[in-house]
């Protein structure tokens, strides 16, 4: 097959499954980490690496959990934020929903109003200064319970920052039934906010079932068990629902065991509208660019396949209409530039 790294690396994209705090870079990290010092998080960016390999599902939330204790001040808000638009302009990304955990921060003192609006004055510089435009998704960290919910719930609603588009739901799912989050997503979605709670991850198709019909899902975070229900399959693809897909991090959480044995193609074949994404990059040691390369791979796709691919990402994102069709075009224009040359 065709060397498709060059070509993806200026094929314009979108990320709709992708962390604040998971985005942070080794450097980023390591700046935080040396503003305080209490923390267990390595300052040495090499030394990440080895901080970042995990045992299982339960190892990564508690590392991960360590990297959000370092965003403390607005001014480490800010600087993530911005940092990460940064990295996906370098990889060609015009837009992305960031998912962001407000009350990890509320919780440890950061006041929410600067919070938002630390969060948006980098959204804004992002744009401006390089072209990425960026959204919001508020989400519940699953394993605080229902007070994080409530409190997430008021932070959305009441708080709103502009750039908030949707409302969704992270964190381990073993011992975390989506049902009991009912009321809050059924606030949030009064308020006009899109519903997409993470589901099917490390749990089987019931967890997935629930999200549609208990929260009023719009798309599904990773929803890789879906595929051991074919009846799950017909209703994602029939009604449209899209998968948020990242094969990386399924293998580095343990959530699926071998890359071969990733269920993408599965969901492709029974015709679900699949996004590829990087869930949280640096801590998996990839990005979006690699996992377009991995999707490739395992779905025997070209260049015209891997722009399909962006061109779903950009349907299934809650981006408005003359935005989605800018970046539509964008697209098809240098893929055809690409296929002349």
């Amino acid at each position: 097959m065709t060397d498709l790294h060059p070509f993806i690396a200026g094929l314009p994209k979108a990320e709709l499954h992708v962390h604040h705090v998971g985005s942070a870079s080794p450097r980023i990290v390591s700046e935080l980490a040396a503003r305080h010092p209490d923390s267990k998080v390595p300052t040495d960016p090499e030394a990440l690496a080895d901080y970042f390999t995990f045992t299982d599902f339960a190892h990564f939330i508690e590392v991960y959990l360590s990297v959000v204790d370092l965003v403390r001040t607005p001014e480490d808000v800010r600087l993530l934020t911005y940092e990460v638009a940064r990295d996906m302009a370098r990889q060609s990304i015009r837009y992305a929903e960031l998912t962001i955990t407000p009350f990890s921060s509320t919780r440890r003192g950061i006041d929410e109003k600067a919070f938002m609006e630390a969060i948006e004055d980098a959204r804004r510089a992002a744009e401006t200064e390089l072209g990425v435009i960026l959204r919001w998704c508020f989400d519940i960290p699953g394993e605080a319970g229902l007070e994080a919910a409530a409190e997430t719930t008021r932070l959305a609603v009441d708080l709103h920052p502009e750039g908030l588009v949707s409302f969704g739901l992270g964190g381990p799912e073993i011992g975390v039934p989506r049902p009991q989050f009912k009321p809050y997503f059924d606030r949030a979605r009064a308020a006009g906010l899109h519903s997409v709670p993470h589901a099917g991850e490390t749990t089987g198709p019931q967890t997935v079932w629930d999200a549609l019909n208990e929260l009023g899902a719009e798309r599904i975070g990773h929803g890789t068990s879906a595929s051991q229900d074919p009846e799950l399959l017909a209703y994602l693809a029939e009604h449209r629902i899209p998968l948020e897909v990242c094969p990386t991090s399924n293998i580095a959480t343990r959530a699926v065991t071998d890359l071969g044995k990733h269920p993408i193609r599965e969901m492709v074949a029974a015709g679900v509208l699949v996004t590829v994404n990087s869930d949280d990059p640096p801590m998996f040691g990839t990005d979006l660019n690699n996992e377009y390369a991995v999707a490739a791979r395992l779905l025997g796709l070209d260049e015209r396949g891997m722009a399909a691919l962006a061109k779903d990402a950009v349907e299934a994102s809650f981006l408005d209409p003359a935005g989605k069709s800018r970046i539509t075009a964008e697209i098809d224009a240098y893929t055809e530039q690409w296929l002349i040359r």
